[in-house]
């Protein structure tokens, strides 16, 4: 299914021409679109009146965005004509309805947290009052050829064609009324996660309690009125721990206050996630990634040192330290992996060099992956995954990062020179 988390419009490749009949499709969702298409219509619209234009090829590719389905159709004529399904989308206080009625549900909640759309969810529509699939008289058609009857074959085809979509991600129907996948699962993890903040308040306090005898039988008054047996004396306070000048563990700072501070901020990273402020939550780190962390955010000098003799890669730990200080894990990646970016980052870098820097003896930059160096002046900017500029500086031969990224190349060039 669909990652996503924008209702853009997405655009999929034209059916080729099928000499044998095909049907309706595989899937649940399939032939639940097609029935519901064959009941809102007018009788002598059923799918199989499009069934041989859907298979002969005419339709170009397919645009499938919130309210609408849409394609070409390519006959004997000068110029292609379009046809186009229309479905009406559904408004924030539906959707809102639909995701309490889903979180009722456990199964279907597991389900589409797990990628899937169920069937069942039909179910949870319904009682919200709301339709996914189209009602009847909702699903409206135009199309370029000007036939007498409406919808026309082209519509229909067009209606089934989109149902051989949904055998391979039913989410489509999702996006046609109103919501791309990635939204759908920010929304339904905020409505379960409000529950889960309402459900651990704090029962109220002072309830008396009930008569009802215990597992083993016997009344909670009768138990409670049984004489309180004293507690054994409190053992012996330990001897005071014989103050040394060097800690025992060789680290002056509190490992507990480090796992702590640790623990806060990978919970900050999945809230932020849960609540939609994030496209992903915070990827697991492998060992080296985490000594590479430790390493660089700890403030007891004497710690890199002691990682430096274990993690097994010394003399990368300082300049990975670095790397990390100025961009987190994404700043270790950028440091440790190159790549090679699309032609329209590349255009827009060259652009922004060209339009934001005003020094014409700048020489023009060595392209390798997505390095862009400056070999005489002993300045690199590297490009990460992350659509950001990482500034990078030679010392004696080895690049070493050398300031936060930004999304601006030229920018990032200026504070290089500068600095």
């Amino acid at each position: 299914m669909s990652d996503g988390h924008d209702e853009r419009a997405r655009g999929f490749a034209a059916f080729p021409a099928h000499r044998a009949a095909r049907g309706r499709g595989r899937s649940w969702w399939s032939r639940a679109w097609a029935e519901a298409v064959e009941d809102g219509w007018p009788a002598g619209a059923t799918p199989r009146k499009g069934q041989a234009v859907a298979r002969s090829g005419l339709l170009g590719p397919l645009t499938v965005g919130p309210g609408h389905i849409a394609a070409q159709v390519y006959e004997e004529v000068d110029e292609p004509y379009a046809v186009a399904l229309a479905l009406p989308e559904l408004d924030n206080e539906q959707w809102d309805a639909l995701w309490e009625r889903v979180a009722d549900r456990p199964a279907q909640t597991a389900a589409l947290l797990a990628g899937e759309l169920p069937p069942d969810l039909l179910e949870a529509a319904e009682d919200a009052r709301l339709g996914l699939l189209p009602g009847y008289g909702e699903l409206d058609a135009d199309c370029g050829c000007e036939a007498p009857d409406h919808p026309c074959a082209h519509a229909v085809a067009l209606a089934w064609q989109f149902s051989w979509l949904l055998d391979e991600d039913p989410g489509l129907l999702l996006l046609v009324r109103g919501r791309g996948w990635g939204t759908a699962l920010e929304e339904l993890r905020s409505v379960l996660f409000l529950r889960a903040l309402s459900e651990d308040e704090p029962a109220d306090e002072g309830t008396a309690p009930s008569d009802a005898p215990t597992a083993e039988g016997t009344p909670p008054a009768e138990a409670y009125a049984l004489p309180r047996v004293p507690l054994p004396d409190l053992p012996p306070l330990p001897a005071p721990v014989e103050d040394t000048a060097e800690p025992v563990t060789g680290i002056e700072a509190d490992p507990l206050e480090r796992l702590v501070a640790d623990a806060a901020a990978r919970a900050a990273g999945l809230l932020a996630y849960v609540l939609g402020t994030a496209d992903a939550p915070p990827p697991p780190l492998d060992r080296w990634q985490d000594t590479v962390r430790i390493a660089a955010t700890h403030p007891d000098p004497r710690v890199p040192a002691r990682l430096r003799d274990t993690c097994g890669r010394p003399d990368e730990l300082d300049r990975a330290a670095e790397a990390w200080r100025w961009g987190g894990a994404e700043g270790l990646r950028v440091l440790e992996e190159a790549w090679q970016p699309d032609a329209s980052a590349v255009t827009r870098a060259r652009t922004s060099l060209s339009t934001g820097w005003e020094d014409e003896t700048l020489p023009a930059p060595v392209l390798g992956d997505n390095h862009w160096t400056l070999p005489v002046r002993g300045l690199q900017l590297r490009y990460g995954r992350d659509a950001r500029w990482y500034p990078y500086r030679d010392r004696s031969g080895t690049w070493w990062p050398a300031g936060p990224p930004t999304h601006d190349p030229a920018l990032a060039l200026s504070e290089l020179l500068e600095g």
